[in-house]
């Protein structure tokens, strides 16, 4: 990793308090592995709209792939469908790597927008679009 290239972090993973309780997640391991490269922190489901503190919603019907191919729906546990939130946030952080010199992507695991080995909707529209997306807590 060049010490030009940025690298875009899942902001809960860096400690700020966007996750869907509103809490902090701060992840040393992460941080470690940044170390002195410049970073900068997003949350796709805040760039998608959603407030924080929000619902847990979890892809129904497939991943992150089957989501923005229209095969699944993200769907919050009180029953509500944030799929186009989830995608415009995919969208949104997309469109910052592209602007930015952004080869590589740090999120959170087991997030429904950010997961790698759970794929989820962010993840999977970086992955398409050939940046490496590694996953953190």
């Amino acid at each position: 990793m060049s010490t030009k290239d940025l690298i875009l972090v899942s902001a809960c993973l860096a400690g700020l308090a966007t996750r869907y309780d509103g809490k902090a997640g701060r992840c040393p391991e992460c941080l470690e592995a940044i170390g002195r490269a410049p970073w900068i922190p997003l949350c796709p489901e805040q760039l998608g709209g959603l407030p924080t503190p929000r619902c847990p919603a979890d892809i129904i019907n497939g991943d992150g792939s089957d989501v923005l191919h229209g095969r699944a729906r993200v769907i919050c546990t009180d029953g509500s469908d944030v799929t186009a939130a989830f995608i415009e946030g995919a969208r949104q952080v997309l469109e910052v790597a592209r602007r930015q010199p952004i080869r590589t992507v740090f999120m959170k695991a087991r997030s429904p927008s950010c997961g790698v080995s759970r794929l989820g909707v962010t993840a999977a529209l970086l992955q398409q679009h050939g940046y490496e997306v590694v996953e953190f807590g």
